[in-house]
């Protein structure tokens, strides 16, 4: 099987856990970009965030690096934006037919994953879905045990 990792990472924290992953099971790895960048401020980010999570807002985003319909297997990585995924990874939800494929979502925040794993279940129709691995970060500093990861990965 052809597997994928997808993910959206605003301060880095998910792409490191993505990294990993794609190294760890032989993946190829794409990241989910925004034409329009957010501000670095990080006040102004949370306030933007909620707007764009309330509202439904769709970024545009670029082109992936590979084309997800190619592959049998997704692993799909976001952070935590307001108790749910970033409003880019909700773009590229939209993007791909879900039907037929594997999908292996995991979460980066600080707190608490909100409803992140009932929205992936809404938005992954069709999808054959694991449970979420939920990887927590203090300080940009990751708090899951490396175990837990290693664990999660052995499922794909």
């Amino acid at each position: 099987m052809k597997k994928l990792v997808v993910y959206y990472s605003f301060g880095g924290n998910t792409r490191s856990v993505a990294k990993k992953i794609a190294k760890s099971i032989g993946a190829d790895i794409a990241e989910i970009r925004t034409v329009k960048t957010y501000p670095d401020d990080y006040d102004v980010l949370v306030s933007l965030g909620k707007r764009e999570v309330e509202s439904g807002y769709i970024p545009q985003i670029y082109p992936l690096a590979f084309d997800a319909q190619n592959y049998d297997t997704i692993v799909l990585g976001t952070p935590v934006w307001w108790y749910t995924f970033a409003p880019a990874v909700k773009t590229f939800l939209q993007s791909v037919k879900w039907a037929g494929k594997k999908v292996y979502p995991f979460i980066t925040n600080g707190g608490w994953a909100g409803h992140t794993a009932g929205d992936f279940k809404k938005a992954l129709r069709g999808a054959e879905v694991s449970p979420v691995l939920n990887v927590k970060f203090e300080d940009h500093q990751q708090v899951t045990p490396e175990k837990d990861i290693e664990a999660w990965v052995k499922g794909i």
